[in-house]
């Protein structure tokens, strides 16, 4: 049989993976709603809106799911990370909380003809925060600064809040801003797609310079994951995620849009792939194991066997939701009160 351990940790990593693909693109939404720029600056924002609407809180039950298999398979490591990383985690959850609220104001604003600016500022605002706290946070458990000693991490500030943190936090934030316009490109056609178009090779080229910067500052700020990402395996994902961000880049380039949302896909796939690789066999780096952090062997079990009766209903659902919701490429869109193209929502 195998190993229950590396089996939970393969569900904890494919609930983050899904939830960067599909709750990251929602978050880009938002912040490409305060970065739209030319003169269709309305009717993107238009466009972004009517993708994210009817899947913006599906999209959350992978964080849900995340929180849930980190608390049952690895509860020690959920108690250090919710300790030492409270603040940032109750920043993201603020941010997800006020985003959500802003985006039903404004949805009812509009249908009541009584809209509200603020509310349009607070989504973007809340768009930055959270994926800005959570790439923060994630960043945290490779920088090296968290110590365990006895049965609690350190609570210094330095333990989450330094250059390698912060800089993951804006990769974080890259991460979003590039999968949104890139899932756009196949939802809309005419000057709209060509507007997304721009923005994405935009934020690819961004998210590439961020993710070189975060190779030297490794060496000095997270010296212990710089040698297992470098020195190993993991380093194979660092080269594929190059080789698909730069075929993404090539795609869009050469208008091949349905490609280069697979491509785009693939490139933060393996972006967090050599992250978690180099991470492993920690959950805490240097600090605490996936084997010290998880669950007694029957409560893994337990939750493996479970596992599979839940999927057969959220997966099914899932895909007949999006199936439902898919929409058709919409064209230019008229501004907003005069009507509009259909949207649709990411993948």
């Amino acid at each position: 049989m195998a190993d229950p351990v590396i089996l939970a940790a393969i569900v904890l990593v494919a609930g983050l993976l899904m939830y960067a693909l599909f709750a990251g693109a929602d978050f880009g939404g938002g912040i490409w709603t305060a970065l739209a720029f030319g003169p269709r600056a309305r009717e993107q924002r238009e466009a972004l809106f009517n993708a994210i609407g009817p899947v913006w809180e599906t999209n959350h039950v992978w964080l849900i799911f995340v929180i849930v298999t980190l608390f049952t398979a690895f509860p020690a490591g959920f108690g250090n990370l919710f300790v030492v990383l409270m603040t940032p985690l109750v920043l993201a959850l603020v941010g997800i909380n006020f985003r959500g609220a802003a985006f039903a104001f404004r949805h009812f604003g509009r249908e009541s003809k009584k809209e509200t600016p603020v509310s349009a500022r607070v989504f973007e605002i809340a768009s930055v925060l959270t994926p800005f706290t959570l790439g923060l946070a994630v960043s945290a458990t490779a920088a090296g600064r968290i110590v365990i000693a006895g049965h609690m991490p350190t609570e210094h500030v330095s333990a989450w809040l330094n250059p390698f943190t912060l800089l993951g936090g804006v990769v974080g934030m890259a991460i979003c801003a590039y999968l949104a316009p890139v899932y756009m490109t196949v939802r809309v056609t005419g000057s709209l797609q060509e507007d997304f178009r721009k923005e994405s090779l935009i934020a690819g080229l961004a998210l590439g310079i961020l993710t070189s910067l975060m190779i030297p500052l490794a060496h000095y700020q997270a010296p212990l994951f710089a040698e297992r990402l470098f020195n190993s395996w993991p380093m194979l994902f660092v080269m594929l995620a190059i080789l698909t961000g730069v075929i993404t880049e090539s795609l869009l380039w050469l208008r091949r849009y349905f490609w280069a949302q697979l491509m785009a896909g693939a490139t933060i796939v393996f972006t967090m792939a050599g992250f978690i690789a180099a991470l492993n066999p920690d959950i805490l780096i240097g600090q605490l194991t996936l084997r010290a952090a998880a669950a007694p062997h029957t409560t893994l079990v337990a939750f493996l066997a479970v596992l599979p009766i839940g999927a057969l209903i959220l997966v099914p659902s899932l895909v007949y939701l999006y199936w439902t919701f898919r929409g058709e490429p919409s064209t230019d869109m008229p501004p907003a009160g005069k009507g509009g193209g259909q949207g649709a929502p990411p993948p």
